[in-house]
């Protein structure tokens, strides 16, 4: 069986999406599909495979795979790519909303520009010691959807990425879901740059849309930066958080971006037994 899909990206992160509305795979076969359809070189090759489902609450429902096979909660880049996928396939107008594990997200489509509202953000903590690497680090976490760590530097060339963010990722203060891993240079009161590690994918990424969110709320809370915030990603594209906050409440939060179509096609079936 050849199975129609389409290749896009939010900002250098990249999704194999699919309309899944007349379901073609059992629930028990989704884990294996992703891991196989998301491998590079061997196969199409993404960050993450974006089912697109009914939905008797939104205009439709996603199903979101890591590359390594995980279910996650919500993705950020991912959301704006599946919110583009619907609407130029018809399943879904410009002002949409669909639904995830996190919770209902509601986007507007205007051509290749995305705005997301994110689900409320919780779990809040700020300035925790833990010892990375036989080293003490102060580190600041929330949830935008799924987990994410904060880790504020000076300079984001001097960090290697996957080795640390790998040792936080796993580290016991984070089990047992874990969590992504920001690394965030302040630029000035308006401005980031951020570096990720992404659980699932385990490795850095080019963008993070759900770590971009978590972190210029942090910087926030932490008096750095004030809405509206611009944060450049490793990728090199500009990612714009918009938020409204009430003392250590968040009331709403969108983020912004372009989300490009690579390309269209059939996956044979050699490419995903």
């Amino acid at each position: 069986m050849k199975i129609p899909f389409m290749k896009m990206s939010g900002s250098g992160n990249d999704f194999i999406l699919i309309d899944h509305r007349i379901p073609f795979l059992g629930q028990d076969e989704m884990k294996g599909f992703a891991c196989k359809v998301c491998q590079r070189r061997v196969s199409v090759g993404a960050d993450g495979l974006i089912l697109i489902e009914k939905s008797e609450r939104a205009d439709f429902r996603w199903r979101f795979f890591n590359a390594d096979g995980s279910e996650a909660e919500m993705c950020g880049n991912g959301g704006r790519c599946a919110a583009r996928f619907a609407n130029l396939k018809g399943i879904a107008g410009p002002s949409l909303t669909f639904e995830t594990l996190a919770g209902i997200v509601s986007a507007e489509v205007n051509g290749k520009r995305v705005k997301l509202e994110m689900t409320k953000p919780h779990g809040l903590k700020l300035d925790e010691k833990i010892s990375i690497e036989g080293k003490d680090v102060m580190l600041s976490s929330i949830n935008t959807g799924v987990p994410h760590a904060i880790l504020f530097l000076k300079d984001l060339e001097q960090v290697d990425v996957v080795q640390t963010g790998k040792a936080i990722r796993f580290h016991p203060h984070f089990k047992p879901a874990g969590t992504n891993v920001n690394f965030v240079q302040v630029e000035n009161p308006s401005r980031l740059s951020i570096r990720t590690y992404e659980r699932g994918v385990e490795d850095e990424t080019l963008a993070c849309g759900t770590g971009a969110v978590a972190s210029a709320l942090v910087s926030a809370f932490k008096g750095l930066v004030s809405s509206p915030v611009s944060i450049r990603t490793r990728g090199g594209e500009i990612l714009t958080v918009y938020f409204e906050m009430e003392d250590r409440d968040v009331k709403r939060v969108f983020f912004e971006g372009d989300v490009r179509i690579i390309y269209e096609g059939e996956i044979w079936e050699e490419g995903y037994r």
